[in-house]
C-alpha cells in the first residue's frame, strides 16, 4: 500500500476547508457587531454572562487540538493503546480544577490568574509568573501551528506557509473583533468540526480494514492491546504511572491554573456554571480521546504488514495520520478536506484562545499597572492592539517548532517545563497558608531550574528506546523497490541490550526521565524549595491570611467532623469566609441590615444577603470585571 501515489488536494477539499475560515470568521464579526456598544467588560470575560455549554465545549477544543488530532493516533501507533489512559489523568484534573482552583480565582474577582498572586504574594511574584506563561504560551503555540500545517503539507500537497499564515490571521481577525465570546462560540463550532472529521475517518477505516473485530484481532496480535504497564520506572515513557501520575500533574499545569482555561471558567456567570462546564469538559476530553485512540489502532491494522514511515513513503510519524486519510478518503472529493478541516479546528481553537489569553495578562498585569485612568474606548483599543500582536508573535514562533521533534511529546515538554513550576507556586498560596513572598519566589526559581534541567537534557540527550520501547512494525507487505524480497523492520533496540551506545550516568537516568515527569519534577521542587524557604526565612502566620485567598483541603478528609476540620486549618479563619458553597447568589426572604437589592440583567430584582459577619469577600476583591468598571447592571 505504502508504494502507491496518493493523490492531493482537490477544488472540494478546498471549498470544505475554506467553509471552517469563513464560518469562524463571520462569529468574530458578528460578535463585533453584537457587542459593539460594550466593548471593554465584554470583550476580555464575556461579560461574565457565559453559560456552561459553550465554555465546556470551548475548553475541549482548545486543549485538545491538533496535536491530539494528528499525534495521538500516530503515538498510538507506534507505542500502543496506553495512551488511552491519559482518560484516567484528565478525570483526576478536571475534579481537582473544579473544586480546588476554580472557587479561588472565580470568589477573587480577578481577570487576569497571576493577580492572584499580588494579592496572596507580592507584585514581583506575580510579574514572574505572567512572563513564564508568556513564554509558555507563545512556544506552545508554535508547535499546535507549525506541526500539523508541515505533516499536511507533506502528505497532501496543501501549502505550508498558506496554512500557517492563514490560521494567524483568521484567529487574530476573530479574537480582535469579538473578544472572549467569539472565541468560545468559534471554539464550539470547532469541537463539532474535529468530532465529526474523527467519525468520518473511523467509519470509512473500520470499513476498509474488514470490521471492527478485524480491527480488534489485528490490533491484539501486534500487542497495541497491552494498556496496563504498572511498571514503576520513571525512565519508562508511557506506563500507567507515568501516565496516570505524570499526565495528571502535566495537565493539572495546563487546566488548574492555565490562564486560557480560567479565563472562561470566570467568564461564566455563576460558579456552579464554572464547574459544570469543566465536568461537561471532561466528556468532550473523554469523546476526543477514545477517537483517537481508535483512530491510531485502525491505523495499524490497515497497515500491519506496510508500514509507511519504514518504508519511507512517510519522513516522520506525524504524518501517518494525513497519509492514511488520503489513502482511504481521496476517491471522496471533500471528505479529505473535511478531516483537514477537523485538525485545523483544533489549531484555530487552540491560537485564538492563546492570543486571548495572552492580551489578558498583558493588559491587566503590564498595561493597567502603567496605566491607570485609561478610558473605556482606549481600553479596548489597546486590548485589540494586544491581540494583533500575539497574533503576528504566534505566528512567526511557529517555524521554531520544527526542531522539537514529536507533536505531542514537544508539546507537553513545554507545558511541564513551565507548568509545573506554575502549578507548584500556585499550590503554595492556596494550600498552604504559612508560604510568604521569599518562599513564593525561591520555590519557583528552584522550581524552574529543576524541570528545565531535565527536560533541555532530554532534548540533547534523547531517551533510548529501551525506555521508550516502539513496537515492532512490518514491511513485509511493501513491494520494494530495490528487492524482490519482503523486509521486516528491526525489532526494537531495547530487545539486544549489547547494541545500546555508551553513554553517561545522567543521560541514562536523569535526562531519560519521561517527559510526562517534567512537570513532577517542576512541581515538587517549587513546593519543597517553597515552604522551606519560607520557615527559614520567617513563615506567613496563618491568621494573617485572608481565608478567601486559601482552600481548605483538609475538608475533604475530614468531612465528618467540625472539630477536627478547624484543627487542619491551621489558624486560618475559615468560618469568617462569605458562604457562597450552596449558591452563587443565595436569594433570601427576610430582610435584614445587611440585605441589598441587585437588579439582574433582565430586569428582575433579587435580595442578595452576605455573610452573617463582618467579612464581604466582594469588598476585598479586585472589582475588575472588565477594563473599567462596568456600568451595565446584572
Amino acid at each position: 500500500m505504502a508504494d502507491e501515489q496518493l493523490g492531493t488536494f482537490v477544488s472540494w477539499d478546498y471549498v470544505v476547508f475554506a467553509c471552517l475560515f469563513v464560518v469562524s470568521s463571520g462569529i468574530g464579526v458578528f460578535f463585533a457587531v453584537k457587542e459593539r456598544k460594550n466593548p471593554s467588560s465584554e470583550f476580555l470575560v464575556g461579560g461574565r454572562q457565559m453559560t456552561c455549554g459553550p465554555v465546556a465545549l470551548s475548553l475541549t477544543a482548545s486543549f485538545m487540538s491538533a496535536v491530539t488530532v494528528l499525534g495521538a493516533p500516530s503515538d498510538v501507533y507506534r507505542f500502543g493503546g496506553s495512551f488511552v489512559l491519559f482518560g484516567v489523568a484528565y478525570t483526576f484534573v478536571v475534579i481537582a480544577t473544579a473544586e480546588l482552583f476554580v472557587p479561588v480565582f472565580y470568589r477573587s474577582g480577578i481577570t487576569s490568574t497571576y493577580e492572584y498572586l499580588e494579592i496572596r504574594f507580592c507584585k514581583g511574584v506575580r510579574m514572574a509568573a505572567t512572563l513564564i506563561y508568556i513564554l509558555q504560551t507563545i512556544l506552545y503555540t508554535g508547535v499546535v501551528v507549525f506541526a500539523p500545517a508541515l505533516a499536511l503539507n507533506q502528505v497532501t500537497g496543501f501549502n505550508l506557509w498558506g496554512s500557517i499564515f492563514a490560521t494567524g490571521i483568521v484567529c487574530t481577525s476573530y479574537c480582535t473583533l469579538g473578544g472572549l465570546k467569539a472565541v468560545v462560540w468559534t471554539d464550539a463550532f470547532q469541537m463539532v468540526v474535529m468530532v465529526v472529521g474523527f467519525m468520518t475517518v473511523l467509519v470509512q477505516g473500520t470499513r476498509k480494514t474488514g470490521g471492527a473485530a478485524s480491527v480488534w484481532e489485528v490490533a491484539k496480535n501486534g500487542n497495541r492491546l497491552d494498556i496496563f504497564d504498572f511498571d514503576p520506572d520513571p525512565l519508562r515513557r508511557h506506563t500507567f504511572w507515568t501516565i496516570s501520575v505524570g499526565g495528571t500533574f502535566t495537565w493539572l499545569g495546563i487546566y488548574g491554573v492555565n490562564q486560557s482555561t480560567i479565563q472562561r471558567c470566570i467568564s461564566c456567570k455563576t460558579e456552579t456554571h464554572a464547574k459544570l462546564a469543566l465536568y461537561f469538559n471532561l466528556l468532550g476530553l473523554l469523546v476526543i480521546l477514545v477517537c483517537a485512540v481508535f483512530s491510531g489502532l485502525i491505523m495499524y491494522a490497515f497497515y500491519a504488514n506496510c508500514d509507511p514511515w519504514t518504508a519511507q513513503s512517510v519522513t516522520a510519524p506525524d504524518q501517518l495520520m494525513p497519509y492514511f486519510v488520503m489513502e482511504i478518503l481521496g476517491d471522496y472529493p471533500g471528505l479529505p478536506g473535511l478531516f483537514v478541516a477537523c485538525a485545523f479546528s483544533g489549531t484555530l481553537s487552540t491560537v485564538a484562545a492563546s492570543i486571548n489569553a495572552l492580551a489578558t495578562v498583558t493588559y491587566e498585569d503590564f498595561v493597567k499597572q502603567c496605566c491607570t485612568n485609561l478610558s473605556n474606548k482606549a481600553s479596548g483599543w489597546i486590548s485589540k492592539g494586544l491581540c494583533i500582536v500575539f497574533g503576528v508573535a504566534c505566528t512567526t514562533m511557529a517555524v521554531a517548532a520544527s526542531y522539537m521533534g514529536g507533536v505531542v511529546q514537544a508539546a507537553l515538554s513545554i507545558h511541564g517545563m513551565c507548568g509545573g513550576p506554575m502549578l507548584g507556586l500556585f499550590s503554595l498560596g492556596i494550600i498552604f497558608p504559612w508560604t510568604n513572598s521569599m518562599g513564593a519566589a525561591g520555590g519557583l526559581i528552584v522550581g524552574i531550574a529543576m524541570s528545565f534541567w531535565a527536560g533541555v537534557g532530554a532534548f540533547i540527550y534523547p531517551a533510548l528506546d529501551i525506555n521508550t520501547r516502539p513496537l515492532s512494525l512490518s514491511i513485509e507487505g511493501c513491494l520494494q523497490a530495490n528487492s524482490s524480497d519482503p523486509t521486516t523492520a528491526i525489532p526494537p533496540s531495547h530487545l539486544d541490550p549489547t547494541t545500546l551506545p555508551s553513554r553517561s550516568s545522567l543521560a541514562d537516568h536523569w535526562y531519560s526521565m519521561s517527559y510526562l515527569y517534567y512537570s513532577a519534577v517542576g512541581f515538587l521542587a517549587t513546593v519543597t524549595a517553597g515552604l522551606l524557604i519560607s520557615f527559614i526565612t520567617g513563615h506567613t502566620r496563618s491568621q494573617d491570611v485572608k481565608p478567601w485567598l486559601l482552600r481548605p483541603v483538609c475538608n475533604l478528609f475530614c468531612f465528618w467532623s467540625k472539630k477536627y476540620k478547624k484543627m487542619c486549618w491551621c489558624g486560618v479563619h475559615h468560618e469568617l469566609k462569605q458562604d457562597m458553597e450552596c449558591s452563587d447568589t443565595d436569594t433570601v426572604k427576610d430582610e435584614g441590615p445587611f440585605v441589598k437589592e441587585d437588579i439582574g440583567r433582565k430586569g428582575m430584582k433579587r435580595k442578595v444577603q452576605p455573610a452573617k459577619n463582618c467579612y464581604n469577600l466582594q469588598e476585598k476583591a479586585h472589582d475588575n470585571t472588565g477594563f473599567t468598571k462596568d456600568t451595565k447592571p446584572f
